[in-house]
């Protein structure tokens, strides 16, 4: 199977790329098997952070170029560009928060998911492009995900010249949280994850989708939409145990509503 699931405890799971012959292409066979795994998960109570990733070299070259070649016809082409925002959409809009952990190369498209995921951590030698004007295509599509994650100048720079950054610069213009040795990746990844884990999934569900939308609203709707967000959010279960726990010095316990 070319994407795999490890169920790295019963609320986290990894959803590993699994085509290294590809360098973890996102091929039509991979987006669709991708979209249905994140489907399911989304719906999985106790699911409560996705961890994604590459097997072999690096996490994800991008479309596979031979089946690019192969499609020939424009109808073939928008239903794959389709597909592929479709995934992406799913990431951002979903229940779960998505972690890329990624090594190896980023590339176009696998550029594109890493900036779809609500973090982002790499190892010290990773490498993101959006390489397209290299071969007379510009990475038109993965310039929508990655544009919402880092400044334009930096965006145009990479679109312009097809040059890839390193984890360094990746994390000081905010396409990662962090980079760190490949020996530590595994360690610090598992790390944020298992403390996202420990929160209400309601909470994390509500602030995730409200962070989303409210950016793409003027300033007075946004904070009138986040108010009402609050609002609904105070009224769950899991807020009121959450602020009695906190004044009684204690650990809160979720009932996740």
């Amino acid at each position: 199977m070319n994407v795999k699931l490890i169920n790295q405890t019963k609320n986290i799971v990894r959803v590993i790329l699994n085509e290294p012959q590809t360098y973890n292409s996102l091929s039509f066979k991979n987006l669709n098997d991708l979209i249905r795994i994140f489907n399911k998960l989304d719906n999985d109570k106790n699911v409560k952070v996705i961890i994604i990733e590459g097997a072999g070299k690096g996490f994800s070259a991008g479309h596979n170029l031979k089946e690019v070649k192969s499609l020939k016809k424009k109808v073939k082409y928008q239903k794959l560009f389709n597909l592929c925002s479709k995934l992406m959409i799913q990431i951002v809009e979903g229940k779960k928060p998505v972690i890329a952990k990624v090594h190896g190369a980023a590339f176009a498209a696998g550029c594109q998911l890493v900036a779809s995921c609500d973090l982002a951590f790499s190892s010290k030698d990773a490498l993101f492009a959006t390489p397209g004007v290299n071969i007379g295509l510009f990475c038109s599509t993965p310039m929508v995900a990655v544009s919402r994650k880092i400044n334009r100048k930096s965006m145009m720079k990479m679109l312009l010249t097809g040059e890839p950054i390193n984890a360094k610069y990746a994390k000081e213009i905010g396409l990662i949280n962090d980079y760190y040795s490949k020996s530590k990746l595994d360690t610090e990844v598992f790390k944020v994850a298992k403390k996202i884990a420990s929160k209400s999934n309601l909470t994390i569900k509500i602030g995730k989708q409200t962070f989303y939308k409210q950016l793409e609203m003027p300033l007075k709707k946004a904070y009138a939409y986040t108010s009402k967000m609050m609002t609904i959010n105070m009224m769950a279960m899991d807020a009121k145990e959450g602020i009695s726990a906190f004044l009684e010095k204690r650990k809160p316990q979720w009932k996740h509503k």
